[in-house]
């Protein structure tokens, strides 16, 4: 079977570029740990983006070997904008921006990552990924999500229910649309995962986690420190994703509404409270492991079997790199490394 890289041989180099940041795009709730905490990052393209409370550094090797950086400070959305420190509400702030970062450290990854200029020759014609090209993927990844995950299972569940009654329940029906939901998302995720893009991506996922647990042991954070930590992490935004999905279901499960286009309506209005509300769940779970809640929040710590995989050791020196200058940021900074 013809490999997914290999469908991409005959398109022209800006075409085969945006479907390529496309599959990293729709990686980010993914690989993003979308909460407020003392380190956490994200993997991109070629590198690593690492978050202190105030701070933020992204590392990426380019096809020559050199190591290019990013920093820059950034303020928690709860204190420029106090209702966000309301449960549900605070949610909505810090993934709305994790995103907006990883947005701008996958535009810088891309154009390091995509730079294969050798030593010695000279810079290559090539036009960088712009902020308009960035915001016009997220314009049609926003799209595809609405389509994939809520009209697609939405109308596969009810052509189910035409074929099978018993399915026309309203626990039922909506039992069957998440469970469609889910397999799609799980599908998606191993099809994008056989691509070389999303491999070693998922590879530098796998290095940022085993830094982030090597950062929270208090052992000094080197590389044959974090290789001996596990690249499964609770707080990874493949445990969130799955736990949205089934929030979801029990919420759409409790509203009793009638007609197609009503199902779909109330999904897209309810995705901002279930996002919100699962946040709380995973942030929860996080602080009491053990927990109902947290037993709820392992099949996400299963599926990271396929959304990280062991780094190589200039993997990880990449996520150490990309912490090491949040940290010297955050100190720079002068102010408390806590969470509050």
């Amino acid at each position: 079977m013809m490999k997914l890289e290999e469908s991409f041989v005959h398109l022209s180099p800006s075409v085969s570029k945006f479907f390529r940041l496309f599959a990293h795009v729709q990686m980010l709730p993914i690989l993003e740990s979308g909460e407020e905490t003392l380190v956490g990052g994200q993997a991109v393209m070629e590198g690593v983006m690492m978050r202190a409370p105030h701070s933020y550094c992204v590392a990426v090797r380019k096809a020559n070997g050199e190591v290019v950086t990013e920093e820059m400070p950034v303020t928690r959305p709860s204190e420029k904008h106090p209702l966000l420190k309301l449960p549900v509400l605070r949610g909505l702030g810090v993934l709305g921006q994790a995103m907006a970062l990883g947005m701008k450290a996958l535009q810088f990854s891309a154009n390091a990552a995509l730079d294969e200029t050798k030593d010695g020759e000279a810079p290559k014609e090539e036009k960088p990924v712009s902020k308009f090209m960035m915001m016009a993927q997220m314009a049609f990844s926003i799209i595809f999500f609405i389509g994939m995950y809520k009209w697609l299972p939405l109308q596969l569940t009810e052509y189910l229910s035409n074929q099978i009654p018993a399915i026309k329940g309203q626990i039922a029906f909506n039992a069957v649309d998440g469970l469609i939901r889910l397999l799609i998302f799980v599908a998606f995720l191993f099809v994008l995962s056989r691509t070389k893009d999303i491999r070693r991506v998922f590879a530098y996922h796998g290095a940022e986690h085993k830094v982030v647990f090597n950062f929270e042991s208090g052992k000094p954070v080197n590389v044959d420190n974090a290789q001996q930590f596990a690249t499964f992490h609770p707080r990874c935004g493949t445990s969130f994703m799955f736990v949205i999905m089934f929030i979801s279901m029990l919420v759409y499960m409790v509203i009793p509404v009638h007609g197609m286009v009503a199902k779909f309506a109330i999904r897209l209005a309810l995705l901002p409270v279930i996002t919100g509300l699962s946040y709380e769940l995973i942030r929860f779970a996080a602080k009491r492991q053990g927990s109902f809640l947290s037993l709820m929040a392992a099949p996400g710590l299963w599926m990271q079997r396929i959304t990280t995989k062991q780094p190589s050791n200039d993997q990880t020196e990449i996520a150490i790199i990309a912490l090491n200058g949040a940290m010297a940021l955050e100190t720079k900074q002068g102010g408390e490394l806590v969470i509050a």
